[in-house]
């Protein structure tokens, strides 16, 4: 098949790309010049494992094809996929759809035989039929509008990709569903679900889906607060929960608020469409409120460790919100940071994805390309992020200071091995001493 994709972000690059592998020959549209510059001299325009070596081996065999003639690619392609931005309105909650509909203009415009639409974004219950309502205006009649949501994590897109729990598809024409099973045939051969419904339903799923997940990931940090106070094992309430089939023990780990492209954003606009429907979620509200709130509780927790944050140098390993990404996006770093900085602290930090544009002004804040050098005169260091280089090491060689101690955000360590070596260590949801 003939496939454009509007956006070369994460979910436009890594689905592009992955339909190209499968024989797909496919167009990647952005307006971003320097992006498909980049990518036509064979680089990635962003981080995720495996990534580059598929781009340059379709692109080398002409299947992937990365332009800024987005009127062009839909003209050569049966089925347009729009990948754009769906970001929240910076004063309210709201989704911002305008790049959405920007797309679908251009598309309008560019297109003179019968194409299927496809929104990959994330949008709010009811963008499809705002869509149709700007085709109509437009007077077209051979655009079918389809919701295709991704359910893609960072740092495992690849796999995810390939090996999907399901594949969810919504339209209200039945006869497109066979058109996108023909697409998605060799995921299902592998054995993923093909999942049809309306397209007012699949809208919903994607929200619905990050909203959940999004509670787990808050009830457990909760708890964990409870465990801190009332000398038990987060570890031990996680694993007895998981083990229940009804709950499952996937996003039952403690650790910092969550972050990343999806969850804050998808949570807010979920909740913002209950309200323009008159239907108050408040559960999802409450998970809002209660991860804002968590991002400030690790940096009051730091004060209880050090005392006093004047003149103490602190060393954070990771800055990024999970590992295997480059993405800062709703990073507890980015909260954390600037405050112990503008308390006179001195920052340091070591990401394997390198500096950050987030820190480059923050007075008394600094980023250090190695562990060794970012951790030496620490007098806290704090996990941040799970790294697979952050497991193991050896901080009483690392560090050289007798007198030191360790924050964890992600219990990496185990609690009685920190005791044997004499090391001040604090962690999240496990008996702690602040």
């Amino acid at each position: 098949m003939k496939l454009c994709m509007i956006g070369t972000g994460y979910v436009g690059l890594v689905s592009g790309t992955c339909f190209a592998d499968f024989g797909n020959t496919v167009y990647c549209v952005d307006r971003d010049t320097y992006k498909i510059k980049k990518l036509n001299s064979g680089g990635s325009v962003i981080f995720e494992p495996g990534l580059d070596e598929i781009i340059k081996k379709n692109f080398k065999a002409k299947r992937l094809l990365f332009t800024t003639n987005l009127k062009k690619a839909v003209q050569k392609s049966d089925i347009i996929f729009i990948c754009v931005g769906t970001p929240n309105k910076k004063k309210s909650d709201q989704v911002d759809l305008k790049y959405v509909f920007s797309a679908v203009k251009e598309i309008i415009k560019a297109s003179k035989s019968k194409k299927i639409l496809i929104t990959k974004s994330t949008v709010p219950v009811g963008t499809g039929d705002k869509i149709e309502k700007i085709i109509k205006k437009f007077r077209k009649k051979n655009i079918e509008v389809i919701s295709n949501p991704e359910f893609l994590r960072e740092g495992e897109a690849i796999r995810d990709f390939r090996f999907p729990d399901r594949i969810v598809v919504g339209s209200n024409n039945s006869k497109y569903f066979k058109v996108l099973k023909k697409l998605y045939q060799p995921l299902i051969n592998k054995g993923a679900k093909f999942f049809t419904t309306s397209r007012r339903s699949a809208e919903l799923i994607k929200y619905a889906s990050n909203a959940f997940l999004a509670t787990k990931i808050t009830f457990i940090n909760e708890l964990a607060n409870l465990c801190e106070k009332s000398n038990i094992n987060i570890e031990d309430i996680s694993l007895g929960m998981g083990s229940d089939s009804r709950i499952g023990s996937r996003f039952l780990r403690a650790g910092p608020a969550y972050g990343g492209s999806c969850f804050p954003k998808d949570t807010k606009g979920l909740a913002f469409t209950g309200k323009n429907f008159g239907v108050n979620l408040s559960i999802v509200k409450s998970v809002i409120r209660s991860n804002n709130d968590r991002k400030m509780l690790h940096t009051q927790n730091i004060k209880k460790i050090l005392r006093t944050i004047k003149n103490k140098k602190i060393a954070f390993l990771g800055v990024t919100f999970k590992p295997n990404t480059d993405d800062m996006r709703d990073s507890v770093s980015l909260n954390m940071i600037p405050y112990l900085a503008r308390r006179g602290a001195k920052v340091t930090y070591y990401d394997p994805t390198g500096s950050k544009e987030n820190f480059a002004k923050i007075k008394n804040c600094e980023f250090v390309d190695s562990i060794n050098d970012n951790c030496m005169n620490a007098d806290l260091v704090i996990l941040h992020t799970e790294w697979d280089e952050f497991k193991s090491l050896e901080f009483k060689k690392i560090i050289k200071k007798k007198k030191f101690s360790i924050y964890d955000l992600r219990n990496l360590y185990n609690l009685e091995e920190m005791k044997r070596k004499n090391i001040r260590y604090f962690s999240v949801g496990r008996p702690n001493h602040f």
